[in-house]
Parts: structure tokens; C-alpha cells; sequence
């Protein structure tokens, strides 16, 4: 057993991969199972990652909680490092592994997140430091005895054909057992009840198994308590022929059902599939196929032209347009040359690249995502805590309702007892919550998948309900609304032609780093302009440059250092006085002595600020720019794009403006790289960081754009209010669907049948609607 506490030894967190959950009645019969050890604090389960979190207090008995839940017949898989399963482990009690974070950080970084597990063949486990929540390990050995059989059926999501997996084939022995029922009772009429009876027990008795398990777990008010209450029931009521078709259409729905379950469960973790199996290793100068799972952050791979790269890294070798789409969404490829990252699973264009591996493939962008949706599927929106306590007073209700519709008419008016006893145990049906219960989680999780697929990632349920409710975000500007790289505006030529005013003055700048350096050099790359060699550079502190270039004295420096040595004419002047109002930093070139010309460079906005912010104002989201920048250049970014500013800001400010926002009855949002802006986006309702790829530091942000679109804030609101409109149509259908069949079964319209319909059908139409959400 192995449990993650925070530094103060007083919070202990176990992570499981649950095998057999597909309907939220699964989730709640094993959260109900788990809260009930003395110590566990608290639950987390997502039925559509298929995993549970158990927070405790360090006293719990895990093991024990563990075969609890086994013998609800669910199968438990111990999360290792990174959230990675360990080797398969059967349905029995497990060690809890605590849970990863999930966060999304620089793949080269040597600080990871989340726990690091190294599991060696003996079944230990070595436990590395837990960045992530600053939690240390501590490590337990437990001899657990295997329970198996106690689920009547699998619930796991289906890989292949449904009728291969246990699920499809008990359906299919049930339905056949109808089928010769029938057969055998035309034949001899006299024992069709019997015959229809032992139809019936081969679906009922795993069903019933489980609710007994589920009863003594804390979960008495089960759909197979329900369901196993009416099949007896219609048997003792002399409609056995009917309990067995019951039996047979409620094993139908949860086949349905698990269908369903592995769709929106697959949605997210098919983009692990986009990481190749392979890798082309480089060593000792040859190269040979190894798999990609082992490969070593350090080692060099080969990545041929087409192919799809095996691992996040940093080139070394070669240039090429990369295809990022499978990572941030982004359809245009991008060049990317030595020195700049990859991530798995993109796409190698037109030329070979040698890169060296700078994450591990279970730490790689992809693997990153998919972790961090998963986990987030476990924490709860508002409306989902909601529904799950109405459902604990729901379920008890109906079967109350159902008892007394049972009883009363026969006893108060003598009605037949025959009559209203199967007219309860339809109602017992029909008030199943399952539909009513998966309503909110579905559609959270199908959307939070959506969310991902387009490089949108959300922290959970609660968050994305929030987003939609956004009147008020906050911007902050460089790397946010600008692409936080300076670039080449304006190249004026003064004594000189623009072009020999580019390539000099990258002959000064050849080797720098500087941002301003780098924003010329690119220019001069753009306009494949030879560069003459430069002598004697000379680096003038808060001033400039000099060096010898094609035999004259060269300077590049600011234009106040320009005017100690020339004279600058007032004409000039004013155009470079124009430039720094347009918040635009000026390079002045002198050549021989003699003025030659200027260079204009800004961190120009965001190709699609403009219109990100206009579709934020066209649902009524007021937008304000925040920076640290100057005034001046603050101002002339927020002209263009048609945004408050405030500007000169220190991170303080910044938190201190988005509690004045708050206070004046706005909802906030604040977006920024979050780390500089961490005070500000730890005091909005909701923080948003903005970065490419895997530059997104979400231990403070509730939320991230991968792709850097300004536009895709505007997408969030637009998902967030999307699957709310979607949960209140399930919750619709679900209350719809059982009010309707609720009349008409007291009425005498419908029966058994129908009631078992309802129930499954409203779950089925309900996860199908939920899936919608996963359309773009």
C-alpha cells in the first residue's frame, strides 16, 4: 500500500483504476462502499476515467475498503507513477497508490509532478518526491485474498465486438433461455411458469449477488435491489413469464449502456493512440527500432520525413513544418528548427530531425492530457453534488411510493391485491435514478474530452460550470494577447536601403540572444538576405553595439545613444518619436559615421486577439487588459485591439484589480501564463493559463489554452454554457420519461415492460445525448 500525505503527515490519498464502472449507479455503490472504513475523508470516482480517489486520514483500513469494493465485484488496478496503471493485478484488495496531479509542465524539466513510482519485480514500490502536492511516501506490503465471480456481469467499457465481452455473452444466454422458454411453454403450458422461472434465475441470480453485496456495502437502495425486489415479486404474483423478460431487457440497457460508457471513455484515450509503439534510437552513430515506452530522457531518436514523433524533445538536428494538430488543435503546420520543441504524437513534415528525448513517454504532452481530463472528471460540479444528494432521498422515495401503491388501494378500497402489487413493482422500476444520476457526470465528461481534443483544458466539473457563468476576464499582455516575441515592424531607411540596413545590423546581432537580437535576425532569415561577417564587436552597456562590417564602423544602439553621434534631423526624429507612441522600440543604425537608417520592433498582438476579444464582447464579457508593461506600449496594444488597459502594474495590482472587479458583481475570469500573474489568477473565480504545447503551468490555473488562441477563451464559455444546456435537457428526460410511465402504470396503460424501458431507455437516450458534446 503505498499513500501520499502532505508535508504535515495529516492528509493520505490512495488512486485506483476501477475496472467495471459504466453507469453512475457502479460509481455510487462504490463510493458509498469506501466511505463507510473509518478514516476515509473523502471519494472522488469518475465513471468515465474508470478511476477512484480515496483521501483519508492515515488510520484507515484500506485493505479492508479494498475488498469491499471487490466484493462488489469491481476490479482494482493500483495507480502507479504518473497515473500508470501497474501490471495487471486482479479484482481483489489492492495497494492504494497515490494520485498524481496531473499538472502540465516543461517536458525537459527536471522537477516532476505527481508522484514517482519505480516498481520493482518483487511488487515494492521505490517512491520519489511528489512535487505536486508536497507529498512524501511511505510504503505498506498487504496479502490480499482474491474475490472473484461476485459480479454478475462486466461492466467494463468494450474494446472489441460487444458480443465477446462478458456482458454481451451473459445477455446473450439470458436472451436465448427466454427464447427456448418460450419454445418449451406452448409446448407443455402447464409448467411455463416454472420453465420461465429458471429462464429468469440465469439472469437474476448475478444480479441479486451483487445487490446483497451492495446492500451490506452500505448501498440498499440499488438498481439491483430494485430490479431483483420486482423480478421476485412478479414471480410470486404468478407473471414469471414477464419477470423473465424484465430480467432480459434491463441486462439489454446495461449492455447499451456499457457501449456508451466505453465511447465517451475511448473519446479521451484514443489520443494515446497517436504516440507511436516505435522509436529509431540513435547510438554509437547507427540507429536501430526500439520501443517508445523505453526510451530515456537524454537519448537522441531519428524521425524520417511522415513520420509521427515518438517522444516530447528538443530538436538538435534539422528543420522541418511540424503537424501539431493532435497536440494543440492548431491545423497549420509549424516550422520548427534545432533548438525548439517537439511533442509526441505530432507529425514530422518534409525533412529528417534528430532530437534528443526530454520527458519519458508516460510524462510525454499527450500522456499529460489525457491524465489531467481524467482526473478532472472526478471532481464534481455543483449540479452534479446537487443531483447526487437529491438521488440519496429519491431512490428511498420511490421505493416508499411503490410500497404504498402496492398496499393501499387493497387494503383502504379492496382492490385486488394482484392487481396493484405488480403495478408497485413497475414503479419500482421506473423510479430507478440511474438516468437521472449519470445526467450531470455524462455530459461533464464529454465535454471535458471535447475540451482536451481541441486543446482546451479544464480542472473539472466545477470549473466548467463556472466559465459559463464569466462576465467580467481579465487579460494580462505579453505572451497572452501579444505572441510575446518581439518582431520587426518597421525597417527605415535613412541614409541606406532598407535591406542593407537588415543584413548590417544582423552582422552586429549574429550570436546574440537578446529577444530584440533575435527579432532581426528572423527578419533577415524571412528575407534570405546574405549577412556580412562582423570584427571587434563591442557591446556599449544600456546603449548598443559596434563592430567593423565590410570595413567601416558600424553602431546599432538607441536613439539617444545614436545622438552623441550624429546629428539626427527633426524629420527623423518625429518619425521615430511616432514609432515609440505606437509602443514600439527603435534600433538606430550609423554607419561610417553617417546615419543609415532604423529598425522598429514590438511584441506584436496575437493574429487572432482582435477577434478573440470582439466574440468575449459579443456575448456581453467585459474584457481589461492588465500589465507590468509601460504605459505608453500598453496603450498603443490596447488602441489596436480595442481594450481597456491598466497598465504599469506589479502582481499585487494585479490581484488587487480583479478583487475590485469581483466586488463590483462581475464573475472573473483572468488569463495569463500563470506564473507571473499567479496572485491575479488565484484570486479570479476562474484562472486561465495561456501557452503552447506543454508550457502551461496549471498548479494555479483552473484552466489552460494549449494553442495560445485568444479566441479559445471565448470557445471555453461557449462549451462551458453548451453542456450546461445539455445537462438540464438529460436531467429532462430522465424526470420526463419516469413521470410519464409514473401515470401511466398507476392508470393501468403500461407494466413491467415499459417500466424497465423507461428506466434503461432514459439512460441510453441520456448518455447519448451527453456524447453529443463530443462533436466539435
Amino acid at each position: 500500500m503505498s499513500d501520499s500525505r502532505t508535508k504535515d503527515g495529516t492528509s493520505h490519498q490512495a488512486r485506483y483504476k476501477v475496472g467495471g464502472m459504466d453507469c453512475a449507479s457502479c460509481a455510487a455503490k462504490i463510493d458509498t462502499a469506501a466511505r463507510r472504513i473509518a478514516g476515509v475523508e473523502d471519494v472522488s470516482v469518475s465513471v468515465a476515467a474508470g478511476t477512484m480517489t480515496v483521501s483519508h486520514d492515515g488510520s484507515a483500513d484500506l485493505a479492508a475498503m479494498e475488498k469491499k469494493v471487490s466484493g462488489l465485484g469491481y476490479s482494482l488496478r493500483a495507480l502507479g507513477k504518473k497515473g500508470k496503471a501497474e501490471r495487471g493485478i486482479p479484482p481483489s484488495a489492492l495497494p492504494g497508490i497515490s494520485p498524481t496531479r496531473g499538472e502540465i509542465s516543461q517536458p525537459h524539466d527536471h522537477h516532476e509532478h505527481g508522484p514517482g513510482c519505480d516498481h520493482n519485480h518483487d511488487g515494492e514500490h521505490d517512491h520519489a518526491r511528489h512535487h505536486g502536492g508536497g507529498h512524501d511516501h511511505e510504503d505498506h506490503d498487504h496479502d490480499h485474498a482474491e474475490i472473484e465471480g461476485l459480479h454478475g456481469h462486466d461492466h467494463a467499457p468494450m474494446d472489441g465486438p460487444w458480443w465477446k465481452s462478458k456482458k454481451g455473452r451473459l445477455t446473450i444466454v439470458v436472451g436465448l433461455a427466454l427464447v427456448i422458454a418460450y419454445g418449451l411453454g406452448h409446448l407443455i403450458p402447464a409448467y411455463d411458469s416454472y420453465i420461465f422461472t429458471a429462464a429468469m434465475l440465469i439472469g437474476l441470480v448475478p444480479i441479486a449477488r451483487r445487490a446483497i453485496m451492495a446492500a451490506f456495502a452500505g448501498t440498499p437502495f440499488s438498481i439491483e435491489m430494485l430490479m431483483t425486489i420486482a423480478a421476485v415479486g412478479a414471480v410470486v404474483i404468478d407473471a414469471s413469464e414477464e419477470a423473465a423478460a424484465v430480467v432480459f431487457l434491463f441486462l439489454v440497457g446495461e449492455l447499451l449502456e456499457g457501449v456508451a460508457a466505453g465511447k465517451a471513455r475511448s473519446s479521451i484515450q484514443s489520443l494515446t493512440a497517436l504516440v507511436p509503439k516505435t522509436a529509431l534510437l540513435e547510438e554509437g552513430g547507427k540507429t536501430r527500432e526500439v520501443p517508445a515506452e523505453n526510451l530515456a530522457v537524454g537519448s537522441v531518436i531519428l524521425v524520417r520525413p511522415g513520420d509521427r514523433i515518438s517522444a516530447d524533445g528538443i530538436i538538435i538536428a534539422g528543420t522541418s513544418a511540424i503537424d501539431e494538430a493532435p497536440v494543440t488543435g492548431e491545423s497549420t503546420p509549424v516550422a520548427k528548427s534545432e533548438g525548439e520543441q517537439v511533442f509526441a504524437g505530432t507529425i514530422n513534415g518534409d525533412a529528417a530531425l534528430r532530437i534528443r528525448v526530454t520527458a519519458a513517454a508516460e510524462d510525454n504532452t499527450i500522456a499529460r492530457v489525457v491524465r489531467l481530463v481524467e482526473e478532472a472528471q472526478e471532481k464534481k460540479a455543483p449540479t452534479e453534488r446537487f443531483i447526487d444528494r437529491f438521488s440519496r432521498y429519491y431512490t428511498p422515495g420511490v421505493v416508499v411510493v411503490a410500497a404504498l401503491v402496492a398496499i393501499l388501494p387493497p387494503l383502504v378500497a379492496g382492490a385486488d391485491w394482484s392487481e396493484w402489487v405488480y403495478k408497485g413493482l413497475a414503479i419500482l422500476l421506473i423510479g430507478c435514478p440511474c438516468a437521472l444520476v449519470i445526467s450531470t457526470p455524462a455530459a461533464i465528461a464529454a465535454s471535458l474530452s471535447s475540451g482536451a481534443r481541441r486543446g482546451l483544458l479544464l480542472k473539472g466539473g466545477a470549473v466548467l460550470e463556472t466559465l459559463g457563468k464569466l462576465t467580467a476576464v481579465a487579460f494580462d499582455k505579453t505572451g497572452t494577447l501579444t505572441s510575446g516575441k518581439p518582431q520587426v515592424t518597421d525597417v527605415i531607411a535613412f541614409g541606406r536601403n532598407a535591406d542593407d540596413v537588415l543584413r548590417i545590423s544582423a552582422a552586429l546581432e549574429t550570436g546574440s540572444s537578446h529577444p530584440l537580437a533575435m527579432a532581426i535576425l528572423a527578419r533577415v532569415a524571412e528575407y534570405e538576405l546574405d549577412i556580412p561577417a562582423a570584427s571587434e564587436a563591442k557591446a556599449l552597456g544600456g546603449k548598443g553595439v559596434t563592430a567593423i562590417v565590410e570595413g567601416e564602423e558600424v553602431f546599432l544602439g538607441s536613439p539617444k545613444a545614436a545622438v552623441e553621434r550624429v546629428s539626427l534631423p527633426m524629420a527623423h526624429s518625429r518619425r521615430i518619436t511616432a514609432l515609440n507612441d505606437e509602443g514600439k522600440t527603435v534600433s538606430v543604425l550609423i554607419v561610417g559615421g553617417v546615419l543609415a537608417g532604423a529598425i522598429a520592433m514590438r511584441d506584436e498582438p496575437r493574429v487572432d486577439a482582435k477577434a478573440g476579444l470582439k466574440l468575449l464582447a459579443d456575448v456581453g464579457v467585459k474584457t481589461v487588459m492588465l500589465t507590468g508593461d509601460n504605459a505608453r506600449t500598453a496603450e498603443a496594444i490596447g488602441k489596436d485591439l480595442g481594450i481597456e488597459v491598466r497598465a504599469e502594474l506589479m502582481p499585487e495590482d494585479k490581484s488587487r484589480i480583479v478583487g475590485e472587479l469581483k466586488r463590483e458583481g462581475f464573475v472573473v475570469g483572468k488569463v495569463g501564463d500563470g506564473i507571473n500573474d499567479a496572485p491575479a489568477l488565484a484570486a479570479a473565480d476562474i484562472g486561465i493559463a495561456m501557452g503552447g504545447g506543454t508550457d502551461v503551468a496549471l498548479e494555479t490555473a483552473d484552466a489552460a489554452v494549449l494553442h495560445g488562441r485568444v479566441s479559445d477563451i471565448a470557445a471555453m464559455i461557449e462549451l462551458s454554457k453548451r453542456t450546461m444546456r445539455n445537462i438540464w435537457q438529460n436531467i429532462t428526460i430522465a424526470l420526463g420519461l419516469k413521470a410519464v410511465f409514473l401515470v401511466t402504470t398507476i392508470i393501468g396503460v403500461t407494466g413491467l415492460w415499459p417500466a424497465i424501458l423507461a428506466d434503461t431507455g432514459a439512460t441510453v437516450l441520456v448518455t447519448i445525448n451527453a456524447l453529443r458534446l463530443l462533436r466539435r
